[in-house]
């Protein structure tokens, strides 16, 4: 017999950050000089000018926030234009969703235009939002915008749809009005799978103010990897990915946070179970 068993926390934590010291222990082993084997390099040096060194790194990240202390600006400017457009996206995609699964015709007429817009590659969408909103955050945060709206939008329009038919009835039989049906129904069931989507969208809102720093921007710290890139600093590029993703992590903790609290009435997983 199997079982499930919720890992301990503890346990798990130290096991994450074992793994995480592991990676950067292994970076560090094979962009050492001396240490890389030959066939993989023509010369000791190459690994490193390829990957960076993780100590060169981490001191490039100290001394942004630490030492000369000029990555804030450059970071507020990429934080505001990803929470913007993540905050925006979030709404509009959960309102446009709603609407369209309790509009059946709205929807159907729609549908292929909203078929056509998903399929395009919104990367290809920046300049044109350069040149309609200029080089500052407004074209960041539309850029950013067109990657979460989707992603919100599917998931809530999958999840109105996919409420039981029986749960429906029976709210209708004891009374509900539509109002009700929309609090006490639909919500709860689109509550599930727009946490899921927020998840994935936290990474597409940095997407797409990275993105748009890249095309044109003189603030952000897509803008400071832009300029390592310019001089084969692979050290510097790689400390902004890494603030990035730091950041990210931040910023989707936060959806988990209330995720817990708005999903009090889901059951818990992770519990023992017998197969």
């Amino acid at each position: 017999m199997w079982s499930i068993i919720k890992p301990n926390l503890r346990n798990l934590r130290i096991w994450q950050v074992g793994v995480a010291v592991a990676l950067f222990a292994f970076w560090h082993v094979m962009t050492k000089p001396g240490l890389v084997p030959p066939f993989m390099f023509e010369n000791d040096r190459q690994a490193a000018f390829f990957f960076g060194e993780p100590l060169k790194i981490f001191v490039r990240i100290w001394d942004w926030f630490f030492g000369s202390a000029d990555i804030y600006g450059h970071l507020w400017v990429t934080l505001l234009e990803t929470v913007l457009a993540f905050a925006i996206g979030t709404l509009a995609g959960l309102a446009t969703g709603m609407w369209l699964a309790l509009s059946p015709m709205a929807a159907a007429i729609l549908d292929p235009y909203i078929k056509a817009a998903n399929s395009m590659p919104r990367v290809i969408l920046a300049p044109i939002f350069a040149v309609w909103f200029g080089l500052g955050v407004a074209s960041k945060v539309a850029l950013g915008f067109t990657l979460v709206f989707f992603i919100v939008f599917f998931n809530v329009y999958q999840g109105v749809r996919e409420v039981s038919p029986t749960v429906l009835a029976n709210a209708r039989m004891l009374g509900a009005n539509r109002r009700q049906l929309l609090r006490h129904v639909y919500l709860p069931s689109a509550t599930s799978w727009v946490f899921s989507s927020l998840h994935t969208s936290v990474g597409l809102a940095f997407v797409g103010a990275v993105v748009g720093e890249y095309l044109g921007s003189a603030r952000g710290v897509g803008y400071l990897i832009l300029q390592a890139e310019g001089t084969f600093d692979i050290n510097t590029v790689m400390a902004g990915i890494l603030v990035l993703t730091g950041f990210a992590l931040v910023l989707d903790w936060v959806v988990g946070i209330g995720e817990k609290r708005l999903m009090k009435w889901q059951p818990r997983s992770g519990e023992t179970e017998k197969l």
